[in-house]
């Protein structure tokens, strides 16, 4: 499952595995939604609900995709968190991992806080 997530300067696209919560989240789309920024994580809320799978963590490499637990939020680490020990993206509690950002997930530093942040299959 291929997504593409775009807000106003610019987009990323991303893989996710085959995971109850990610064919939750192909499911849903298109979705839009208000970013919130954390240090450097994008993160915004998606009409998903979904219980913690094998290996839910709240640590993860930078471009992953996550859906966060607590949140019901899709977050997009993409370098450090206030939370995070070195370069890891330390997420502010559990999430599930759904996939990885193609290219440069560096590219999501341009969202802001209430950007639209358009959610689509690819």
């Amino acid at each position: 499952m291929r997504i593409s997530i775009s807000w106003g300067g610019g987009s990323v696209t991303a893989d996710l595995d085959s995971t109850p919560t990610s064919e939750a989240l192909w499911a849903a789309l298109p979705i839009e939604s208000s970013a919130n920024t954390w240090g450097e994580e994008v993160y915004f809320d998606v009409p998903v609900q979904a219980d913690p799978e094998d290996g839910a963590t709240d640590s993860v490499e930078p471009g992953t995709v996550c859906y966060w637990l607590a949140g019901s939020a899709l977050a997009l680490p993409f370098g450090p968190t206030p939370l995070s020990r070195g370069a890891e993206s330390r997420l502010a509690s559990a999430a599930n991992v759904l996939g990885r950002v193609d290219g440069d997930h560096r590219a999501l530093a341009a969202v802001r806080d209430g950007d639209t942040v358009r959610v689509d299959r690819a």
